[in-house]
Formats: structure tokens, sequence, C-alpha cells
């Protein structure tokens, strides 16, 4: 593992890591990660969890994949106000059944870029909770400096992290060139008190694929996505966009416990 200087230029806002430092024996080998109960309290802020394409079979079981901004990144949803983790409890663990996505369990790691070495360096985040340096668990490195197992495997995990970042941006790429994607929206019909619809109302914007493009395709191009594997990933989030209708029931159900609440009475 090569070690950095504790003043390497690292730069880039990225959700969760308030304070990420280069990982090496100089900073970090008298501390060590403290295990928790309920350790992914730090994520009740991420409602948008930015995701990999391999991911997206199993992601598109609990809510919508998205692509968002300029470059489509792929963004599971997980909440609809921004700053809300609807599938997170308030003990810092996940509702039963929900898929936490990698990017969530690669924290506090990450890879960043060094400007001045100009490359990528391992850092983790100094401000997560579960780092401590008394009464630790798992050291980041052992008495000799080198990287304790916990640490290798934790380097393993966000090398492969890297691997499907790529893919998913080869994956991305492909969708552009074949100009499959579309602005859409996400909207929810609310009832009236006397039980008829009410005005529909905006929940997203976003990019996703044009079942309509894609079924437009020449057939060469419709193969080469077969064979190339994107294709299952395409209808996985085809599919995953039902999940709009899961998130706004549990807005719902969220909103009357929190009012059974303030009036004393047990939530449904």
């Amino acid at each position: 593992m090569t070690t950095v200087p504790a003043n390497a230029g690292i730069t880039g806002n990225v959700l969760f890591y308030e304070q990420p430092e280069p990982l090496s024996p100089e900073l970090h080998g008298k501390i060590g990660v403290k295990n928790m109960e309920g350790p992914f309290g730090f994520a009740k802020v991420g409602h948008a969890i930015p995701l990999t394409v391999g991911e997206f079979p199993t992601a598109a079981l609990t809510g919508p994949i998205i692509f968002v901004g300029e470059e489509k990144m792929p963004i599971s949803v997980m909440g609809l106000n921004a700053g809300e983790n609807m599938f997170l409890r308030d003990d810092g663990l996940f509702e039963a059944g929900v898929y936490v996505p990698a990017y969530i369990r690669r924290y506090p790691f990450i890879f960043a870029n060094d400007d001045q070495a100009q490359q990528m360096v391992l850092c983790i985040d100094r401000k997560a909770e579960f780092i401590v340096d008394k009464g630790f668990d798992q050291p980041f490195f052992e008495a000799d400096g080198q990287p304790s197992q916990y640490t290798k495997n934790c380097i393993e995990f966000c090398n492969n992290f890297e691997l499907e970042r790529q893919r998913t941006a080869n994956f991305v790429q492909i969708l552009k060139d074949l100009d499959l994607f579309e602005s859409k929206t996400a909207t929810f019909t609310p009832s009236n008190p006397d039980g008829s619809p009410g005005q529909p109302q905006k929940i997203a914007d976003y990019f996703g694929v044009s079942e309509e493009k894609l079924v437009k395709l020449p057939a060469e191009k419709y193969i080469e996505l077969r064979d190339n594997g994107a294709l299952p990933q395409i209808y996985a989030h085809l599919q995953s966009l039902l999940g709009w209708d899961r998130l706004v029931a549990l807005a719902i159900v969220k909103q009357f416990n929190a009012q059974q609440a303030a009036a004393g009475k047990p939530p449904v």
C-alpha cells in the first residue's frame, strides 16, 4: 500500500464524506473502526444514492433507478425529499428486504483524486462516527505499519467498486450513443376528501430509457445490447420505475404515523 503525505491535494465533494483523509500508518496507525449495531446512520441524509450497473436487478426491487445530470449518473431513489432516506430506520439499520447500495457499504473508504501526484489514493472519512482512537474492534494497520486484514478487505471492495464504476460509465455511454435517453417526470395524484382524484403533483424530473426508442432500434443494435449484457440492466431500470408508487405509499404512511404520534395514538 502506497503511503501518501498528509497534505495530499484531495479534491471533490462526495455524498456522506465530510473529512476525507489519505489512509496512512502515520495518520491512522493507532485508530480503527468500532462495531456498531446500527452502522448506517450516516446514510439517513441520502435520498438518492449512486448505483453501479451490476446492482440494477437487485436494487430494482427496492425503488426507482433513474439517471441524473449531464453525465446521466444512475441513482437509486431512496426518498422523495432531499435529506431523507425513507428506508433507513432511526436505529441506523435498513428496513428488512431493502437493498443497500455498494456506495453505502464501502463507507468510510473511498478513492479520491490527488491532484499533486496525479493519481487516485485511498481515503477514509475521519468524521465517520465509528472511527475511534480507543476501544476499536478493527484496526486500520498492524503494529508493523502494514494494512490489517480488515483494511485489505476494504481495499479489495473499493477496487471492485471502481471497476464496476467504469463498467457503469461504459453502459451509460452505450445508451447515449444509441440515443435511448429521454426526459421523464414522476407524478402523484392525491385523492380529494370526497374520494375524487386531485391535481397531479410532480415528484421528480429525471432521465430514463425510452421504451419507444428501444423497440425501434435496428435489429442488429438490439442484438448487440443483448449480447453485451446491457439489455437485462435496461429492463431492470424500466421495471424499477414502478417503485415510485411504493415511495409515495411509504410517504403517506409515515405522514399518517407522525400525525398519530402527535395525537398520542398508535401508528398503523
